[in-house]
């Protein structure tokens, strides 16, 4: 009974792994409009039944580098899967719960709301803005500070489409107009809308370039990158191999005067002995001296007591002298 059981187990176990390598990495992708299929991340999946529907948080750091927004947490829904691609909508947004209660202080007050839009493409979002005033304020005050938002938010909305108010509550220029609006109320430390929610979608935008393209412009891109790193890598190594053929010529020319500076009281003896040898084959085979090898040349020089140092031209030419 044991061995049957364990028997299954492992053909549990290699269903799972063979279940497993039948996976595959899609590509995430942020909306057409007004983001151009943006690559925001992977995922990966059984099939594309298995990734529609699926929601990918990200930060507002990571989605456009500005360190002031990574306590902004952006959502995306998988709505469609073409090919490797999972294109996304944009669901809304949130700001992380310690960041708000770092804006919140005893001595301050709060002014929240919650607010439900139609855009003028149809889609219906809801809103919540946060009101952070410079010392507490009385409930008239808070209600009027309500009122005043509401309506800039509303009208805002019925002039906008759904990526224009994406596009204002991501980069702070809603914000800064409820600012503006409310501040002759009472005087405001911060204005931020601290979540949105997509509620009922609207008339899908077209806008913009097609899957097609941005592939085409990403091949072009990576093409480019990697034409600019082989440029790069092969500029590093001829530096590196015309540093290396300093070294080793410096290196030969330190051997070469090694010598010299070794045995200098040998020298005397031998030029008493061979000078008048040296001359002769100067005068009558001064040609000859390019057929020598460099150890003969300095062999030479110091019977005739002359410097040894130098390249092999430098050595013809001191006993041609």
């Amino acid at each position: 009974m044991a061995k049957k059981i364990s028997a299954k187990a492992r053909a549990a176990a290699r269903k799972q792994r063979d279940k497993w390598k039948t996976k595959r990495w899609y590509t995430i992708r942020a909306p057409r409009h007004p983001w151009d299929f943006k690559r925001i991340g992977e995922t990966i999946g059984e099939s594309d039944e298995h990734i529609i529907g699926r929601v990918y948080e990200m930060t507002q750091q990571e989605f456009s580098g500005d360190f002031s927004k990574m306590h902004v947490i952006l959502r995306f829904r998988v709505t469609e899967c073409v090919g490797q691609d999972a294109l996304t909508t944009f669901i809304g947004h949130y700001h992380q719960t310690d960041h708000i209660r770092r804006q919140i202080r005893r001595y301050r007050g709060k002014v929240d709301d919650v607010v439900d839009i139609v855009t003028t493409d149809g889609y219906l979002v809801r809103m919540k803005p946060l009101i952070i005033t410079q010392q507490r304020v009385q409930t008239s005050v808070k209600q009027d500070m309500r009122t005043k938002t509401r309506e800039i938010i509303i009208a805002f909305a019925a002039k906008n489409t759904y990526s224009s108010v994406q596009n204002a509550i991501l980069d702070g220029s809603l914000e800064e107009e409820i600012q503006k609006g409310v501040k002759p109320i009472y005087p405001v430390r911060s204005v931020a809308i601290r979540k949105s929610q997509l509620l009922q979608d609207g008339v899908v935008t077209i806008s913009g370039p097609t899957l097609d393209e941005i592939h085409a412009q990403e091949a072009r891109d990576d093409a480019e990158f990697k034409a600019k790193k082989a440029a790069a890598l092969a500029a590093a190594m001829a530096d590196e191999g015309d540093e290396e053929d300093g070294e080793e010529a410096e290196s030969d020319e330190a051997v070469e005067d090694a010598p010299k500076e070794a045995a200098p009281a040998a020298a005397p003896v031998e030029v008493v002995k061979e000078a008048p040898v040296v001359e002769e084959k100067d005068e009558a085979d001064a040609p000859a001296f390019d057929k020598m090898t460099v150890a003969e040349l300095k062999e030479l020089l110091k019977a005739a007591g002359k410097p040894v140092s130098g390249k092999k031209a430098d050595l013809v030419a001191r006993l041609s002298e």
